[in-house]
């Protein structure tokens, strides 16, 4: 402080010591000193001076600062003032109130310094590394710093942070700090990176940027939080504006759903504060991003369904129909809503439900048509509802009919109490303001684009003029104003009713030969049309000659010949003759070549800046471009190019009826193949479930039928035997299989035997190993223990005899059960050699068999009696375990008897221990007790 205040002393001392000198010795000292103090105190006095003396620090002392952030990164202080320094030197924010040439190059001057600052790719790099410190006076001047940056040198500073390891996620960071100041300028911090930078934009959004800044707004209070709100909303604007990734990742995110709170703002709507519209305002702008005409059809398509599902859709138009918004935001609702619905069939038949809160109630598009025929309304206004209504009816065939229904005779009401969109759009037509006129024209047109059956409806169309003269059709007044052109005195521009009548009549009568024979019928017509193209007028009336042109050319290529006097022939005759080929093309180039043309070509919505640029409409222009080529090639044709077009306009015809009249068939033969589709899946089924079935019955026949085979092989091939071998072979069959259960039953209880007799064999050994440990004598604390053990092992044998005596009883029924099959047997042995009877001549050849016969029966009585044997051995080995067991059972009785025994003769020893060691005790201590008062006494005496 003692050398800032020398130096800020010295300054005034005489005229060599200049501020260029003061910031020289400043530098100096920053660069030279090697106390911390004086580098720190240096680096402050130049950020005190940094304001004033702008260009004179930075070309000085820049590289300084950078050196200081470089080397002096352990002291915070340092690095925010060298911070501030550099925010200072390279910001433009405080040139504020000097004049406009200072501000000029204030701006230059940041711009070379923000150069020469990023000219070394380290120095952002550096800086980026800067934000990652916590401290306050070192992360704040960091964003600002960078934030100043991107403002003077936006392009070539977002290059340097993308190419940087982790940049972006860096600056991501700072929307999670707990710091509203950091947080909220790192908000502008992010506006400026993420400005016309989609790669940049696309990190941010993955980053999770679209949930922390929905946090910060709801957090904020929504359309009710201040500038913060604002802040996030425009960075969401640059996160999704023409960033199709972006917004597909917005919707997959279910980040729609949580844009419906913002619009809630309530029934009472008299607090609007400036803020709060600026907020709804942008709210609403992002909406419109989202559902933009300029997106992809099929991402467009897809957040329409999604704010008609989350319930956005019918809250913007809850604020559509309520009472007390500002004309601004009520604008810009209707211009939400209107690409909200557009292209849409459900969002459409919504809004046609839609009915504002009047009694008795109306539609919206009825109150909404009130206010764009009303010419005191705000122009901005009226084109908002001009627009919400082209969007209801774009690609909306079912609304363009409900609208031209009525202007129809059987649905106006007679009554007169309610009034129809479409006596609305009449009364706009044929009013005294030309604007209304031109507004009528457009929408009613855009009731009739690309359907041709709303254009033959509206030929119905019959207008009463006045009492007592019959009414005459819509096609006809049109065309009866038109005529009159300026004799008629209306308000607002000369040219904008005709202009708007000329384009509801193009777009009714081209792809229409029966609008075009209406017009041709009236005899005016075509010599109006030609007068007005012939004519030599003003540069104003230069765009009507050319839509007069149009007109007569639609008149010309959809006309079907079916009017003599006006022909196609005819017509072009006229041109020629009235008019001139060349002066007709010139007349029809006059349209595309006006100024307002291409404006009205670049988007569909009618965004102009004043009523009088209002003379074009998006999808008229479409409609030009697509026939001013088709119109020139027709009034170059010759009458024999005409025949043969017209031949080949019916051979197409023809050729399209059959072509449709084998696309129905086709459709009714695809119908029928799909039913007989159905119906062969169907018999498939059932076929399966048959084939299942009948494989199932076919193995049970050739079970049958080995059953049947084995049966007449073992019967024997002589029948008059009866069958008594094959009797017996059968028989013989049947014992051996049973014999093979016996034999493997015995098996297995020879084996259950073995493990009887070897359990048998453990316990005696343990009752072996009680008798010898009862006999040793064990101590007390042994014996305790064994007769612990011996109770467990008591109640293990308890239980492993019930398991045995539940297997021997098992094995008896099954010993039973086998002695009854054996009995069973013998007897159908001896039954069969009894009915054995000996015959005839094969009484030889009958006895080998039953000699056979009986040497089997006599094995199998054998092996039975064997078997019978072994039964009865084990049932002998049973009755032994079983007796064993029980001497067992005694055994452990016994024991425990003597346990018992044991156990008292412990106890009575223990208590006689215990009485002779208290007697003993009780006479020791009466011996020294007598011998201390013998002692006593001797020493008396």
């Amino acid at each position: 402080m003692n050398f800032l205040r020398g130096v800020m002393g010295g300054q005034s001392a005489g005229p060599q010591h200049t501020e260029a000198e003061t910031i020289q010795k400043l530098c100096d000292r920053v660069a030279s000193s090697t106390l911390l103090d004086d580098r720190r105190n240096a680096v402050r006095a130049l950020k005190s001076l940094s304001k004033k003396y702008r260009l004179e620090v930075g070309i000085q002392a820049m590289e300084h600062l950078i050196h200081v952030l470089q080397t002096d990164r352990s002291d915070s202080e340092i690095i925010g003032y060298a911070l501030d320094t550099l925010y200072n030197i390279i910001s433009n924010d405080e040139e504020e109130e000097v004049e406009e040439n200072s501000t000029r190059q204030s701006e230059d001057l940041g711009s070379q310094f923000t150069e020469i600052f990023i000219k070394q790719q380290e120095n952002v790099t550096l800086l980026l590394s800067l934000l990652e410190e916590f401290d306050f006076h070192v992360r704040w001047p960091g964003v600002k710093l960078l934030t100043s940056l991107l403002k003077q040198l936006g392009p070539q500073v977002q290059q340097i942070i993308l190419v940087s390891p982790m940049g972006v996620s860096r600056l991501m960071d700072l929307l999670a700090d707990s710091r509203e100041v950091i947080r909220n300028d790192g908000v502008l911090l992010l506006q400026a990176l993420t400005r016309s930078n989609g790669a940049i934009q696309k990190i941010v959004a993955f980053e999770n940027a679209f949930e922390r800044l929905l946090d910060i707004i709801t957090e904020e209070g929504n359309s009710d939080g201040g500038i913060v709100v604002e802040d996030c909303l425009i960075l969401l604007q640059n996160l999704l504006k023409n960033n199709n990734s972006n917004q597909n990742f917005f919707k997959e995110g279910s980040y729609i759903q949580r844009m419906k709170p913002w619009f809630e703002v309530g029934d009472e709507n008299s607090g609007w504060s400036a803020q709060k519209v600026t907020n709804l305002h942008l709210m609403l702008q992002l909406v419109r991003v989202l559902v933009s005409p300029t997106n992809p059809p099929g991402a467009t398509s897809s957040c329409q369904k999604a704010m008609f599902q989350c319930g956005l859709l019918q809250q913007l138009c809850t604020i559509l129909m309520a009472t007390g918004v500002p004309a601004d935001i009520l604008t810009e609702t209707i211009n939400t809503v209107s690409e909200v619905i557009r292209g849409c069939q459900v969002n459409q038949d919504y809004f046609a439900s839609v009915n504002a809160p009047s009694n008795p109630p109306r539609p919206a598009i009825v109150v909404l048509l009130m206010s764009m025929v009303n010419e005191r309304q705000p122009f901005v206004l009226r084109c908002a509802v001009l627009y919400c209504f082209q969007c209801f009816l774009y690609k909306n065939q079912k609304g363009q009919g409900e609208i031209v229904s009525t202007l129809l005779p059987s649905t106006i009401d007679a009554t007169g109490n309610s009034v129809s969109a479409g006596q609305l759009l009449c009364g706009g037509l044929f009013s005294t303001d030309s604007l209304s006129n031109w507004c009528a024209a457009v929408a009613l047109a855009h009731a009739l684009q690309e359907n041709a059956i709303q254009k033959e409806q509206l030929l119905r169309v019959q207008l009463a003029t006045s009492i007592g003269n019959p009414p005459v059709s819509l096609l006809q007044q049109c065309t009866n104003i038109l005529s009159q052109g300026d004799k008629i005195d209306r308000r607002g521009s000369k040219i904008q009713t005709r202009v708007g009548l000329l384009m509801l009549l193009c777009t009714w009568l081209s792809n229409c030969p029966i609008a075009v024979t209406h017009f041709l019928h009236n005899s005016a017509n075509v010599p109006f049309l030609t007068g007005q193209i012939a004519e030599n007028l003003g540069e104003e009336e230069q765009l009507v000659q050319g839509l007069c042109a149009l007109l007569l050319g639609i008149s010309i290529y959809f006309n079907d010949n079916s009017l003599e006097s006006c022909t196609k022939e005819k017509l072009k005759q006229l041109i020629e003759k009235r008019i001139g080929k060349e002066n007709f093309i010139e007349k029809l180039g006059f349209i595309s070549k006006h100024e307002l043309y291409s404006r009205a070509s670049q988007k569909p919505q009618p965004n102009f800046p004043s009523p009088e640029c209002m003379i074009f409409d998006h999808e008229f222009t479409k409609l030009v471009k697509e026939l001013e080529g088709v119109i020139t090639k027709a009034i170059y044709k010759s009458s024999e190019e005409d025949k043969k077009e017209e031949e080949v306009k019916k051979t197409l015809e023809q050729h399209d009826n059959i072509v449709s009249h084998y696309k129905n068939m086709i459709r009714e033969q695809d119908l029928q193949l799909e039913e007989l589709r159905q119906q062969v899946s169907t018999l498939k089924c059932q076929n399966e479930q048959l084939q299942t079935a009948v494989t199932q019955q076919v193995s049970q026949i050739q079970q049958h039928k080995d059953q049947y085979n084995l049966l007449k092989v073992q019967l024997g091939k002589d029948n008059q035997h009866q069958g008594s071998y094959s009797d017996g072979a059968q028989m013989n069959g049947i014992q051996l299989e049973e014999i093979g259960r016996l034999r493997e039953e015995i098996e297995e209880l020879k084996s259950n035997q073995e493990l009887l007799q070897s359990q048998l064999s453990e316990k005696d050994s343990f009752i072996k190993t009680l008798k010898s440990s009862q006999t040793s004598g064990m101590n007390e604390q042994s014996l305790a223990t064994a007769s612990a053990r011996d109770s467990e092992q008591v109640a293990e044998l308890k239980q492993e005899l019930a398991t045995l005596k539940s297997q021997l009883n098992s094995q008896s029924v099954e010993i039973t059960k086998l002695q009854t099959e054996k009995q069973e047997l013998l007897q159908k042995t001896e039954a069969f050699a009894e009915s054995v009877p000996l015959q005839g001549a094969s009484e030889t050849v009958i006895a080998a068999e039953t000699t056979d016969v009986e040497g089997r029966l006599s094995a199998l009585l054998q092996e039975t009696k064997e078997l019978k044997n072994e039964i009865k051995a084990l049932s002998e080995e049973r009755t032994a375990i079983k007796e064993q067991l029980d001497s067992c059972n005694s055994t452990v009785a016994i024991l425990q008897n003597e346990k018992d025994k044991l156990e008292l003769e412990i106890t009575d020893s223990k208590k006689e221990q215990d009485d002779l060691l208290v007697f003993w005790l009780n006479k020791i201590r009466k011996y020294f007790i007598e011998e201390k008062n013998s002692r006593i006494l001797v020493i008396q005496l």
